[in-house]
């Protein structure tokens, strides 16, 4: 589904990802994990057009998107909840939920999709007419992986969905990212947490200094000495 060949890509002279290949199959869940600077964050806004492809190809459903518009790649139906939520404080919850849905495809079915986005997330229901300024980190965060999937998409990035939340609401995020899987949507997920994350994803690899270092299982990379000595502390 999302092939990623040679990706180089930075900023201005600065060369972040140093050729970095990497293949997400329909239906996984797939992480790439990665300290601080690793290139994780310049990885997804490669992927989703917002910062440019220095060299190398990526491939989406069958499509060359290397250096589309962030427009071109969400109509065709690759999402990303980034960093920070980015949600519209001053609309309502369902005016937030709305602009997730500005694709035409998403558009025709908004209804439909409202209610079948609503049921997997009642907190959110709960909350329709208030402004999402007004709400706790955690509700905001359930408010952007909603909009997300009101995009209807086949791809759905996440960028650190549990970076500012309590133990708690950790839990329940990461059920929420394995109910979306569950659909048969297929997910990227880039996160802090790395434990959770490799118990939940299919395949990873682990991003360092620009480049592919290791990949495995989710459970292969859990073995690995070199995962748990840098990034789980063991």
């Amino acid at each position: 589904m999302l092939n990623v060949r040679d990706l180089r890509a930075g900023y201005g002279k600065s060369e972040v990802l140093r050729g970095i290949s990497f293949d997400v199959h329909p239906g996984e869940v797939v992480t790439i994990v990665g300290v601080n600077g690793a290139g994780k964050s310049t990885t997804l806004r490669a992927l989703c057009g917002a910062v440019p492809a220095l060299a190398g190809t990526i491939s989406f459903d069958g499509a060359d998107i290397t250096n589309r518009s962030s427009a071109e790649i969400v109509e065709r139906g690759l999402t990303m909840i980034p960093e920070g939520r980015q949600l519209f404080p001053f609309l309502t919850v369902k005016d937030n939920l709305l602009m997730g849905s500005y694709k035409k495809s998403a558009r025709a079915g908004f209804d439909e999709r409202l209610d079948e986005v609503l049921q997997m997330f009642p907190r959110v229901a709960e909350r329709l007419d208030q402004y999402a300024g007004s709400l706790s980190g955690g509700e905001q965060q359930m408010v952007a992986i909603a909009r997300g999937m009101m995009a209807a998409p086949k791809l759905i990035i996440f960028d650190e969905p549990s970076l500012g939340l309590s133990p708690l609401l950790v839990e329940t995020m990461f059920e929420v990212v394995e109910k979306i899987a569950a659909r048969g949507i297929t997910v990227l997920l880039v996160e802090q947490n790395v434990f959770h994350t490799l118990q939940l994803a299919d395949r990873g690899y682990v991003l360092e200094n620009g480049e592919i270092s290791l990949t495995g299982t989710g459970q292969e990379l859990l073995r690995s000495d070199h995962v748990r000595k840098a990034y789980l502390g063991m």
